[in-house]
C-alpha cells in the first residue's frame, strides 16, 4: 500500500456498484484504502458497500460497511454517528451516488423530477451537514462530490433533471468551499465525462440499438477516442482528498478526455 490517506478515515457514500465490475464509488472506495485510508463503505444496497470493504479488508486495509440512502437524513445522521464512534474522526467525505431519469420534457412527473433532485443534490447536502461539525472539530477536511460535464454542457440525452441536478452540485461545491475555506476544509467536485462504468449499462443503454452501438458512440464522441473508466475517476478523487491538494478547493475538475473543450464549456 501507498500512503497519501495513511492516518485518514474515508466516508464514501455510493461506495458499491450498479452492476458487475467498478463503478466510479467502488474504485474510489478501494483506492482510498490501497493510500491507507480506513474506509467507511455506504450504499443503498448494503450487499454491495459490503463487497467493497470485504475487496480492502482482503488486500489488508480497514473498512465497514453500511447500508444507507442518502435522502434520508436520520440515516446519514446515525452513520455519521457509526463512524465518528468506531475511528473518532472523518477526513473525506465522497459524494457518488447519482442517478439519470431519460424522457423527454411532455413526460416529467413532478415525482420523478423530485426524485433526481433528492438523490443527486439534497442527499450531497444533507451528507456534508452530517460531517461538518466533525470535521470543524478536526480543523480540516475534505469533501469530493462527484457531479458530471452534464452540468456545464448540453449532450444528445433528453435528461434535463440529471443536468439541472448536477449543475447545481457544481453551484453547492463552490459555495460550500468559499464558507469553510477558512476552516481549512475544501470541497471540490469532479465531472466524469464518457466513462464506461456499469451505470450506463443500467440508466443509459435503453438510448440506443444495443450495447454495441452505445459504446461506439460513446467511444466516437471522446476526443481522445475512447470512453474513461472508474479508475480515471477514482485517481482524480485521490489527489483531490489528499494533502498534494492542499490548496486546491472549489474546483470542478472534468476528467472527460477533452469533452467540454471540444463542446466549448
Amino acid at each position: 500500500m501507498a500512503d497519501r490517506m495513511q492516518g485518514k478515515v474515508a466516508l464514501v457514500l455510493g461506495a458499491g456498484s450498479s452492476g458487475p465490475g467498478w463503478g466510479n464509488g467502488k474504485a474510489a472506495a478501494v483506492l482510498y484504502a490501497r493510500e491507507g485510508a480506513k474506509l467507511v463503505a455506504v450504499d443503498v444496497r448494503e450487499s454491495a458497500a459490503q463487497e467493497t470493504a470485504d475487496i480492502v479488508t482482503a488486500e489488508g486495509g480497514e473498512a465497514i460497511a453500511f447500508g444507507g440512502d442518502v435522502t434520508d437524513e436520520i440515516q446519514i445522521q446515525r452513520i455519521v454517528a457509526e463512524t465518528l464512534a468506531r475511528f473518532g474522526r472523518i477526513d473525506v467525505l465522497h459524494n457518488n451516488v447519482g442517478i439519470t431519469d431519460i424522457g423527454e420534457l411532455e413526460d416529467i412527473s413532478k415525482e420523478r423530477w423530485q426524485r433526481v433532485m433528492d438523490i443527486n443534490l439534497t442527499g450531497a447536502m444533507l451528507a456534508a451537514q452530517a460531517v461538518m461539525p466533525a470535521m470543524l472539530r478536526q480543523g480540516k477536511g475534505a469533501i469530493v462530490n462527484i457531479s458530471s460535464t452534464a452540468a456545464v454542457h448540453i449532450n444528445d440525452y433528453t435528461y434535463f433533471s440529471y443536468s439541472a441536478s448536477k449543475a447545481g452540485l457544481n453551484h453547492l461545491t463552490r459555495a460550500l468551499a468559499i464558507r469553510y475555506a477558512k476552516n481549512n476544509i475544501r470541497v471540490n467536485a469532479i465531472m466524469p465525462g464518457l466513462m464506461n462504468t456499469p451505470l450506463i449499462h443500467k440508466q443509459i443503454a435503453g438510448a440506443y440499438v444495443d450495447t454495441a452501438a452505445m459504446m461506439a458512440a460513446r467511444d466516437a464522441k471522446s476526443p481522445m477516442g475512447r470512453m474513461g473508466d472508474a479508475w480515471d475517476v477514482a485517481k482524480a478523487a485521490l489527489f483531490l482528498a489528499s494533502d498534494d491538494a492542499a490548496y486546491i478547493t472549489g474546483v470542478c475538475l472534468a476528467v472527460d478526455g477533452g469533452l467540454t473543450c471540444l463542446n466549448g464549456a
